[in-house]
């Protein structure tokens, strides 16, 4: 009975009902993102643009309109710079990343010191997952949902993209479509999971996911069931320890999928530390012992 009343009792109340919703579909459809980001090679990628819409939402917030919008344009732009001066200086892609969401999160910080009255600096870099209204709860639905269905309808070419691109082509199938395609997926996913985790952590539920799948499994088809599974039960324990704990809820549901990476990264069946290690010690007979049987 005890153990039943810490389950129910934070849903009484509706803003742990929409922080758990918001909080489980954000971090499947990232979780899902995560799988292809990871085997591209994508996550300083998805850092990019998930810092780099930040003065897209502040501009947002200051003119009134719905922040998904300014976010949305901004990660556009961050992407199309990228790619300008990947394109036309010499300057390799990280080094291009790294200068275009620098200076677009800076510009969002100039901003946000412009005008501190008018913009809660707490949420829009940190989210807001117990103070999410209902309107907010169904944007995020739609755009996890859109994400989702594109995922799932695209998943063998994505797949395909993502091992072979020569093959692909060869195919008839455009690598530089499915790329601008994962670009603008990643762009809508980051919208969707800021106001879970905000700018700062987004990248985390876009990246851990995947990386902990791919420490599990050498399949891809298991990683796109594992990542959203460990996300889902990340964000739950997030969400009911944040509850108890009055902690960041955003933050708690990170850690949670911080603990679960560890959790793989020691004792992962075939690429765990500690499995590894164990498995050495067995493989190595022991010294006294051969000596012993020889006898």
């Amino acid at each position: 009975m005890v153990m039943l009343d810490l389950l129910v009792e934070p849903l009484q109340y509706g803003f742990m009902q929409r922080a758990l919703i918001v909080a489980i579909a954000a971090t499947v459809v990232c979780a899902l993102l995560s799988c292809w980001l990871v085997l591209i090679g994508w996550s300083l990628m998805g850092d990019a643009v998930s810092h780099a819409v930040l003065p897209g939402v502040v501009l947002a917030y200051l003119v009134g309109a719905p922040f998904a919008i300014g976010a949305l344009l901004f990660a556009g732009i961050a992407v199309a710079l990228i790619g300008l001066v990947r394109g036309t200086t010499r300057v390799k892609e990280d080094a291009a990343i790294g200068v275009v969401f620098t200076t677009l999160f800076a510009l969002g910080v100039v901003l946000i010191s412009k005008n501190p009255s008018q913009v809660d600096l707490h949420h829009v870099l940190f989210g807001n997952l117990l103070g999410l209204a209902t309107a907010d709860v169904w944007q995020v639905s739609m755009l996890a949902a859109v994400v989702f269905a594109v995922l799932v309808v695209k998943r063998r070419d994505l797949t395909l993209f993502a091992f072979d691109r020569v093959q692909a082509h060869a195919l008839g199938i455009s690598p530089a479509r499915l790329s601008a395609l994962l670009l603008a997926l990643l762009a809508v996913t980051i919208v969707a999971a800021i106001q879970a985790v905000g700018v700062i952590l987004v990248v985390a539920v876009l990246i851990i996911p995947g990386a902990t799948a791919y420490l599990l499994t050498d399949r891809i088809s298991r990683m796109l069931i594992l990542a959203p599974a460990l996300a889902v039960a990340s964000s739950i324990v997030g969400v009911y320890t944040s509850y108890y704990s009055d902690a960041s809820t955003g933050g708690v549901v990170v850690l949670a999928q911080a603990v679960v990476f560890a959790a793989a990264y020691l004792f992962a069946p075939r690429q765990g530390v500690v499995t590894a290690a164990v498995r050495r010690s067995r493989a190595i007979p022991d010294k006294g012992d051969s000596e012993v049987r020889v006898a």
